[in-house]
């Protein structure tokens, strides 16, 4: 087996056990709160006393997230390899869309688990930093769709979208299951780029940007069950 093959069966079990990470991630989500249950509607003495109390499960919450965009970078590196074997440059450039992505993710989740409870300790033990942490724990809004929190994040998902258009023409020309990934990939890419015209245009709400963000989002859910045949086929026997 030649370096070039070694790489391959690499990236394609990369993108395989990615898949079932994002699988397991998933469920364990549905356990950990990221935020206030009341979201963007909580007061800012309300999200402080709350991050008081649950600063243990809202850095667990913020772990698994963590854990959840990594395994997603893998899943859509290891589809940027199978591309790039029928189409290069495409490849390369959804890879290095891919990278960047996990850039953008990874700073508001690193601030999540790290300053967050910092400003919010900060503030309730009257430390002489707290009108600071104060004022930075306002900047840092996990819910609100503009805050500097948010827009890391809804940067990587449009980031998510471009390498969506640009997978989803390769993928469909394989199986069954890669048809699938190709037609979900290829329907988020689409409808991201149309909530931010949305968006852009004001004809959604400030206070539904989540709603609809989220809703075109769910269609990765499918991209990740599909992932699974998907990459099991690219493995061989």
């Amino acid at each position: 087996m030649n370096t070039n093959q070694s790489l391959d069966m690499q990236l394609t079990k990369l993108g395989f056990w990615s898949a079932v990470t994002l699988i397991v991630t998933g469920v364990l989500s549905t356990f950990l709160p990221l935020d206030i249950p009341a979201g963007v509607s909580a007061e800012h003495t309300e999200r402080i006393a709350w991050l008081s109390v649950n600063s243990g499960v809202f850095i667990a919450g913020w772990l698994v997230q963590i854990a959840a965009m990594a395994a997603l970078t893998g899943l859509f590196f290891a589809m940027a390899w199978q591309i790039s074997k029928q189409y290069p440059l495409r490849g390369i450039l959804g890879a290095m869309v891919i990278l960047t992505s996990f850039v953008a993710f990874i700073i508001p989740k690193f601030i999540a688990i790290w300053s967050i409870p910092l400003q919010t300790s900060a503030i309730v033990n009257g430390s002489i930093n707290a009108e600071l942490a104060n004022n930075l724990l306002l900047l840092l809004n996990v819910s609100v769709p503009f805050s500097l929190f948010t827009s890391f994040d809804y940067l990587g998902f449009w980031l998510y979208a471009v390498f969506a258009i640009m997978a989803s023409g390769p993928l469909f020309k394989g199986s069954l299951s890669a048809k699938v990934c190709a037609f979900a990939l290829g329907s988020y890419g689409v409808l991201f780029h149309l909530v931010i015209v949305g968006v852009l245009v004001q004809i959604i709400p400030e206070e539904s940007i989540e709603l609809y963000a989220m809703s075109a989002a769910s269609l990765l859910f499918i991209v990740v069950i599909a992932a699974l045949p998907t990459f099991k086929n690219w493995q061989g026997p």
